[in-house]
């Protein structure tokens, strides 16, 4: 009884092993490689359009509040006082 239960291991083991070289050998071909590429690509591409976003969204906030939009304050004066914001104003 004791070698059949071995007997069954091993084959199961030599099944897994079998399996996960098959997949080792599959991601590392030309396709496998340009499918793991893509994936990394596109995660990128959305990283880049989040930080896009999330900068123009900024940029509308702190017109806002420094009252470029609003009038208050022209376009020269407020990248002045992003460039020094610690100089004397008139």
């Amino acid at each position: 009884m004791g070698r059949l239960v071995w007997l069954g291991l091993g084959a199961v083991a030599g099944v897994v092993a079998v399996r996960r070289a098959a997949g080792a050998v599959r991601s590392a071909t030309p396709a496998g490689l340009q499918g793991r590429a893509d994936g990394w690509l596109a995660d990128v591409r959305a990283f880049v359009a989040d930080v896009r976003a999330g900068a123009a969204e900024r940029e509308t906030e702190l017109r806002v509040a420094l009252g470029v939009d609003a009038g208050a304050m022209s376009e020269t004066e407020a990248r002045d006082l992003v460039e020094r914001p610690y100089s004397p104003r008139g």
